[in-house]
């Protein structure tokens, strides 16, 4: 009988130590790596970087944000959707991923909707349509007019990027047959949008309206619903076209098999971020308004948002590739 038992206590103590190790580690207790589908200098980075100072108070430890813009969001993705499920792995993620991905791709690497679990809806900001200030408009129906007589050429961060549908959609509502230029990123378009190599570009406020006051960029709208509250003199794309409607959002997700106890810790880590003072002064300040949502809620609005992207892809007449 004491046999069996010495047997049977061997048996739990083995079941125990199958157990991954981060389930009973105390988390974090190394840097939490931040996969962010953007360049150097774009509204996802800036955002990554002000939300991480605030999470590394919070959890204690460093986060260090890794961007990868390769393939509109692919990469990103994919390295997120097969990473370890321990928490170490985070993604800040928006519309391209899980909104213009799976609407123009027939095939993905990864699953949007099942390989993921949503964390908190972080953010959401309207672009805004910036022309380069030799350009001798001032208001969307100027653009409009101006761009049926003269060819043009509209910028994007990338093909397929929101930026890219934001040019198309103008192109679809208002009978434009602008040319898209593709960039690696906001910052090289902007670098040409400044030096009127292009003269159009719908970008994030965070990216644009620092150059306004120099001159070296003019916002002529925002592309929302409604006005943004920063700048609420500026008109929406809406007025003049109805139904254009590109906003930028970023959500945090983790790989699908994170357990609960640690998505709960960085939800709980992230939202209490989100009502920092500072931090919403800093989005504020570039035109995004900081959100804070359950894992339900965002999962809600992220099949939403695909939807929606969806329309606006066969709208623009943008064709599904494999």
């Amino acid at each position: 009988m004491v046999i069996v038992g010495i047997q049977r206590k061997a048996l739990a103590i083995a079941v125990v130590c199958a157990v991954p190790a981060y389930a009973a580690e105390p988390y974090p207790t190394r840097p939490i790596r931040c996969i962010v589908n953007a360049s150097p200098g774009g509204a996802p980075d800036v955002i990554a970087r002000a939300l991480g100072v605030k999470l590394a108070a919070s959890l204690g430890q460093q986060i260090v944000v890794d961007l990868r813009s390769s393939a509109g969001g692919l990469v990103a993705g994919e390295l997120v959707a097969t990473a370890p499920p321990d928490g170490y792995t985070i993604m800040l993620a928006g519309a391209a991923i899980f909104g213009v991905l799976p609407a123009v791709r027939t095939r993905l690497p990864f699953d949007p909707f099942k390989d993921f679990a949503p964390i908190t809806l972080v953010a959401e900001s309207p672009n805004v349509v910036a022309v380069t200030p030799g350009l001798p408009v001032k208001t969307v129906a100027e653009l409009v007019q101006y761009g049926k007589a003269t060819p043009l050429l509209f910028a994007s961060s990338g093909a397929l990027t929101p930026a890219h549908l934001g040019g198309e959609l103008l192109n679809a509502l208002a009978g434009l047959k602008m040319t898209h230029v593709s960039y690696k990123g906001a910052a090289p378009a902007l670098t040409d949008l400044m030096a009127g190599q292009v003269q159009v570009f719908v970008t994030s406020p965070i990216s644009a309206m620092p150059h306004v006051p120099s001159g070296r960029v003019r916002v002529i709208a925002t592309t929302g619903v409604k006005r943004n509250p920063a700048w609420p003199d500026l008109p929406t794309v809406a007025e003049t076209l109805p139904g254009y409607d590109i906003t930028q959002w970023w959500g945090l997700v983790v790989p699908a098999k994170t357990p609960a106890a640690i998505q709960k810790r960085l939800h709980d880590a992230t939202t209490e971020a989100l009502r920092s003072p500072d931090v919403r002064e800093r989005f504020a300040a570039q035109g995004a308004t900081t959100v804070g949502s359950t894992p339900q809620e965002l999962a809600t609005f992220i099949r939403a948002e695909f939807i929606r992207i969806s329309r606006i892809v066969k709208q623009a007449g943008i064709p599904r590739e494999d």
